[in-house]
């Protein structure tokens, strides 16, 4: 096989020879096929010769089955060889020539790949990091957490608050379906409602009636609006932290006790967490810098597809599905598809910040490495694993994934980090 390509606008084009040797066994391969697959009067099957199968099916038939055989067979060959990772099916709709014996086949075929776009810069990135030692506002903040699972909520007399647990009928009067129901019990600082509506509420007392109309900021979005009619209002409060309470519901004998408890118990987590934050905040830096106002729509949705198919994944493993994953965070399917989308934008502009990366650095995977990536993945046999990766064409993405690592193992060795006390910096704010 003969490949030369060609890019434009992210569409690449390959044009692919095929030895006339390949082309015949291709062909008699198709024959063969035809000779099990139909019945011939006066031949057992599989033994009817190909004057025979012409005569019956046609030889335009049987080439053309060869020629579907020979695209779809050497397509994991190709993306291999190109090590590319299109967004979808290749294209070939342009293939018009049929294989002959005897003869060359050449063919073109068009992928399309996700966008490329350049970085503002390619110096390291400045990041600010917790500290690597535990902080009094940690501790606090830690204590107070714990603190909050012993928290009660209680009906006040007093308009509606921000950090309030309120229920309230919300009448759709036009184009709100997604925001009414009856009954409904939100949470003030949740962000589960339109800003409109949250902001609508505050102030308003139990049996308070109240109209608001806003507009959805989405393209083309027409006005909605709903009736409030508000049923209860709770406070959510905490107990006093004392020693007897510290000894009592903690098992601690005081409060400098717990603390310390406390400390011990965020050191070990900061020990596993810091890494996987600094990684974070540096790609998250290194994305700012892309130069690109909007992602390509369909990397963005191949990014949306994947990452909704691995959340199916994750709360079907944990016996959920999406429907009770809404009505347990008290999402919509609205509110639900627009962050996920958000995500998706993030993670594509991610990515595509660690794929100029990688290419200003001149990043190389070689074959220790992708030897190396099959291992770690701890898969009962990666040599075989391997060997069906290359069958099915998938080793440009194993390849694509190591370029990333890299980059982003360059990204963090390299990052200037300042250390940032970030409950002290809130409290100061």
């Amino acid at each position: 096989m003969n490949i030369t390509s060609d890019v434009e606008n992210n569409k690449l084009t390959a044009t692919v020879t095929i030895p006339a040797a390949d082309v015949d066994a291709a062909i008699k391969k198709a024959y063969k096929q035809a000779a099990k697959q139909y019945r011939f009067p006066g031949f057992r099957p599989g033994k009817a010769p190909r004057a025979v199968i012409d005569s019956a099916l046609g030889a335009e038939a049987v080439l053309a089955q060869a020629t579907n055989d020979i695209l779809g067979s050497n397509e994991a060959a190709l993306l291999n060889e190109l090590d590319i990772v299109p967004l979808k099916e290749g294209d070939y709709s342009k293939v018009e020539a049929i294989a002959a014996d005897g003869q060359d086949y050449v063919y073109s075929v068009e992928f399309t790949l996700r966008p490329t776009a350049e970085l503002s810069s390619y110096d390291a990135v400045a990041i600010e990091m917790p500290p690597a030692e535990v902080t009094e506002g940690e501790i606090d903040a830690q204590v107070d957490m714990l603190m909050g699972y012993h928290a009660t909520v209680e009906d006040v007399e007093r308009g509606i608050e921000g950090e309030d647990f309120v229920t309230v009928d919300i009448k759709d009067v036009k184009g709100a379906e997604g925001v009414a129901g009856e009954g409904r019990m939100v949470s003030m600082s949740s962000n589960n409602l339109p800003a409109a509506v949250a902001e609508a509420l505050l102030g308003m007392k139990v049996d308070e009636v109240k109209s608001v109309s806003w507009t959805p900021e989405e393209e083309g979005a027409e006005e909605s609006s709903v009736e409030l009619t508000v049923k209860s209002v709770k406070e959510r409060k905490v107990p006093e932290l004392t020693d007897e309470f510290a000894k009592e519901s903690f098992g601690f004998d005081d409060i400098a006790a717990m603390r310390d408890a406390v400390k011990i118990e965020l050191e070990a987590d900061k020990t596993s967490k810091l890494p996987g934050i600094k990684e974070t905040r540096a790609v998250a830096a290194l994305a700012e810098r892309l130069q690109l106002d909007e992602v390509d729509e369909t990397y963005a949705n191949s990014v949306f597809s994947e990452l909704g198919q691995n959340f199916l994944q994750q709360i079907g493993s944990r016996g959920m599905n999406l429907d009770t994953y809404l009505q347990m965070t008290g999402l919509t399917s609205d509110q639900f598809i627009a962050d996920l989308h958000k995500q998706a934008d993030d993670v594509a502009r991610e990515s595509l910040a660690l794929d100029a990366l990688a290419r200003e650095l001149k990043v190389e995977v070689t074959d220790e490495d992708v030897d190396a990536e099959f291992e770690r993945a701890g898969v009962e046999d990666a040599a075989a694993t391997k060997a069906q990766f290359l069958a099915d064409g998938r080793m440009p993405a194993v390849r694509d994934s190591i370029r990333r690592s890299k980059a982003v193992d360059w990204l963090v060795d390299n990052a200037q980090v300042t250390e940032v006390d970030e409950f002290a910096k809130a409290d100061a704010e």
